[in-house]
């Protein structure tokens, strides 16, 4: 295999490709990508075995093939090449040349049979999706989904189909946060679990530039495509937790006051918070929240907003962490906080109905 590409076009596509790559080395292979050069173009492959990514750009072919090579290593190469051109060949030795002005690397290769295949889907089944909308969706959940790889079936974002909407919900047993929006969606028989990491990339690939993005599921994937390049992630297989009963009905203590204003006290009195729990309590008065937070080794810190307040005194604690990740990827000026007791779950929500609703639980401080 032989093959001359520019360097800025290389190095979109290897840059791209890098999240996927298996970092944790079980498999040496798929610490590598797979290039395939022909009829001019090459197209590069990469998988973890849970995400799988394929993107392609136009190349000066001279022979084609394929190799698979280091993710990491050609990265850095290319990135620092001389000159705007890469060349690249392969020699049956099974190693790979790579030449760049008077520059020269020599890099071992693994036989592309040990290569996974990219999965299988249909094109015709995938759905045109609105990209603004599918990542306000994605903003605005994955970071509520747990890490805790024990509970695999909660490390990643529910999905599922009611009517013309469609709803996405996350947890980690600490807090829940649930969207609604109408979009254009593949059919689904039932609700799936979609891996963070998988949803991540996705997140990637819709910050990269605009473009058509279409969308659709097989019996065990999620399948991404926009301009040449397509994302295969499978489901996870588990059952998502019953997140209608996690989310309280009832609250009657309403807490209304200004987005921007929450955000900022928090942010500050959080500071001389515990490092392990971030906790920051919160004091309600009629027309008054205090929040404050201490810490044995540090001090205390206080802070009073005039609020919209009308219930009968009453205190709690959260996590400052939790309720600043809400916070920051809400657009509303005005937003409502809903308790019922201490040591119940609260509802935080816009002050007008958005279809977004954010689940937390309290902590004792």
């Amino acid at each position: 295999m032989k093959f001359e590409i520019e360097k800025n076009d290389f190095l979109k596509i290897l840059h791209r490709v890098q999240g996927v790559v298996e970092k944790r080395n079980t498999m040496p292979i798929l610490a590598n990508i797979l290039i395939t050069a022909k009829q001019g173009k090459i197209e590069v492959m990469a998988t973890d075995l849970e995400v799988s990514i394929k993107d392609s750009c136009e190349a000066v072919v001279s022979v084609e093939g394929s190799i698979t090579i280091n993710a990491r290593k050609i990265f850095e190469i290319v990135k620092e090449a001389p000159e705007n051109k890469v060349g690249l060949s392969a020699e049956g030795s099974g190693r790979i040349s790579i030449k760049s002005g008077k520059a020269k690397f020599n890099i071992v290769s693994l036989p592309i049979e040990e290569f996974p295949s990219f999965p299988t889907y249909e094109e015709g089944k995938l759905f045109n999706v609105a990209p603004k909308v599918l990542r306000e969706m994605i903003d605005k959940t994955v970071f509520a989904a747990s890490t805790d790889e024990t509970r695999y079936n909660i490390n990643g974002v529910y999905v599922e189909k009611e009517g013309a909407n469609v709803r996405m919900v996350a947890t980690d047993g600490h807090r829940l946060a649930m969207i609604e929006r109408n979009i254009e969606w593949p059919k689904l028989e039932k609700g799936v679990i979609l891996p963070r990491k998988g949803i991540l990339e996705l997140k990637k690939f819709l910050d990269d530039g605009e473009g058509a993005l279409f969308l659709g599921f097989t019996v065990n994937s999620m399948v991404v495509k926009k301009d040449g390049t397509i994302i295969v992630v499978r489901l996870i297989d588990g059952e998502f937790p019953d997140y209608k009963q996690v989310i309280p009905k009832g609250n009657e203590r309403k807490l209304n006051l200004g987005r921007a204003e929450f955000l900022g006290s928090l942010k500050r009195v959080s500071l001389l918070s515990s490092d392990k729990g971030r906790g920051v309590k919160l004091e309600l008065s009629k027309e008054r929240l205090e929040l404050s937070s201490s810490n044995p080794d540090m001090g205390e810190a206080k802070e009073e907003l005039n609020v919209d307040y009308k219930d009968e005194g009453f205190e709690i604690g959260f996590n400052a962490a939790y309720m600043m990740d809400a916070l920051g990827v809400m657009e509303a000026d005005s937003i409502v906080l809903e308790f019922k007791d201490r040591e119940s779950p609260a509802l935080l929500k816009s002050a007008k109905t958005d279809g977004y609703v954010y689940v937390v639980m309290p902590m004792r401080l």
